[in-house]
């Protein structure tokens, strides 16, 4: 289904100048590094599209690590909670009894059980970036991941932004952050289709949409008007000589193709549409309904982790996504029976699938959120925010799979050995995607050159 809003002040086409700048904004965009004359070179000789791409999950909330991937069965009951341990894929290593998939394929996964340096905020800036929300605030903010490589890649292809979130608008609305592109600028923001308004009254427009089935939104113009080739030719047109008139949008000239190329194209609307997939891997995925536990937060949104894997075969090179709201106060552990099949069915259908069809060397795949949660149970059945340790699941990226990274203490409340760095996991992220976070710089608003990351170390025990 397409569900696409216009906005106001509109031309006699329909669509709002308003939403053509908008449109168009974050289609302009710049390239250097590997250039698209480099990317036609390997589809000529492969027959197929050749990048290295990164799925973001984002868990909104924070998810209780002690609950999932890290459980304390010799701690006391008010820290060790309701879940038993269940054997995984890798001998003696175990796992919450709500993710007998993610068990089966422990030994293509990783987990890192010891994650520090959390900023404590309910944020996903973190994850996004690898900085936390203050640092280079003067300066718009250290750009995200699918931004940074954006500016340094450019697109695969014309029609599909090399940085897309998912993410459904929240009534918390950083925990709907799909990555922001900071000093770099609008031009390099990620695009987000599904991105229609803020606050509660877009969540509840949002929701609605979801339990119709997922839509793509691109404001003012219909299913019927972007199937129509030739009648949104024309428009353009006509679009094109009223804007030429009007001096205030001169500057968007050289964005004009990137817009025209995103709106005259199926690529993304296709991808989104899972009626093109194959129902049995549809099903495969599942669509988390029905949805529960959300509040200010983001859908268990299963069927987003398949558009991931279709917007990736587009073209796109970054797709970040929320799911789940994991702010357990309380009822933590009716939540995470609820949440935790949901996740445990997305992420294993996600990595058997790009198994499957010969990209899992080259996407990566991170599971995580801002931190973890308390060791001990509160009064109201729940943990509370507790960013001394944190927890990650990795897979693909061509990296070295089935480990456990770092232990925590016994009562999972601190890391007690090999704590790992928020930015040592960004950094690797960017080493899958062919950027040396040591050797690579940008430059802010002021001309000032910026490092990506403050500690460029990649984790050896994955890529080392």
């Amino acid at each position: 289904m397409l569900t696409i809003y216009g906005g106001r002040q509109q031309f006699c086409d329909g669509l709002s100048r308003r939403a053509f700048l908008k449109i168009g904004a974050f289609s302009m965009a710049g390239a250097t590094g590997l250039t698209l004359a480099d990317l036609h070179r390997v589809e000529a000789a492969t027959g197929k599209k050749s990048h290295k791409a990164l799925i973001n999950i984002f868990l909104a909330g924070g998810a209780p690590h002690q609950d999932m991937w890290d459980l304390k069965m010799d701690a006391p009951a008010e820290i060790r909670g309701e879940f038993k341990p269940i054997p995984t894929k890798l001998a003696g290593v175990q796992i919450g009894e709500c993710f007998p998939r993610v068990a089966g394929i422990m030994d293509r996964l990783t987990i890192i059980r010891s994650l520090v340096g959390n900023a404590g905020d309910h944020d996903a800036y973190q994850c996004m970036t690898g900085w936390r929300r203050n640092a280079l605030a003067a300066s718009g903010g250290y750009p995200s991941i699918g931004s940074v490589v954006w500016k340094l890649q450019g697109h695969t292809d014309r029609s599909v932004p090399p940085a897309i979130g998912l993410a459904a608008p929240t009534i918390e609305r950083r925990w709907s952050d799909s990555g922001a592109p900071g000093f770099l600028g609008a031009a390099y923001g990620p695009f987000k289709p599904f991105m229609t308004g803020e606050g509660r009254e877009a969540s509840q427009k949002i929701v609605g949409t979801y339990e119709n089935g997922p839509g793509l939104k691109l404001q003012g113009i219909s299913m019927d008007r972007l199937a129509d080739r030739r009648r949104l030719l024309s428009t353009f047109g006509q679009m094109r000589r009223d804007l030429d008139e009007n001096s205030d949008v001169q500057a968007l000239d050289s964005s004009f193709q990137s817009a025209f190329d995103l709106l005259t194209s199926t690529r993304i609307a296709d991808a989104l549409d899972l009626s093109k997939e194959d129902p049995k891997l549809v099903a495969r995925y599942g669509d988390g309904k029905p949805y529960k536990y959300q509040y200010d937060g983001p859908p268990t949104c299963n069927d987003h982790f398949l558009m991931a894997r279709r917007l990736v075969e587009a073209g796109c090179r970054v797709v970040s996504l929320s799911f789940g709201r994991w702010d357990s106060h309380g009822q933590n552990f009716d939540l995470v029976r609820h949440h935790g099949p949901r996740l445990d069915q997305a992420l294993t259908a996600l990595v058997t699938d790009l198994e499957e069809r010969g990209l899992i060397d080259d996407v990566t795949v991170v599971v995580w959120g801002e931190f973890g949660r308390t060791p001990i149970i509160n009064k109201d059945a729940g943990r509370d925010h507790w960013p001394q340790v944190n927890s990650a699941v990795l897979a693909g990226g061509g990296m070295k799979h089935g480990q456990v990274i770092g232990s925590t203490t016994p009562d999972g409340g601190y890391a007690h050995d090999r704590p790992v760095e928020f930015q040592h996991v960004v950094a690797t992220l960017y080493h899958n995607l062919g950027i040396d976070p040591s050797t690579t710089m940008l430059q802010d608003r002021s001309g000032r050159p910026q490092w990506l990351l403050e500690k460029q170390e990649t984790i050896p025990e994955l890529v080392g």
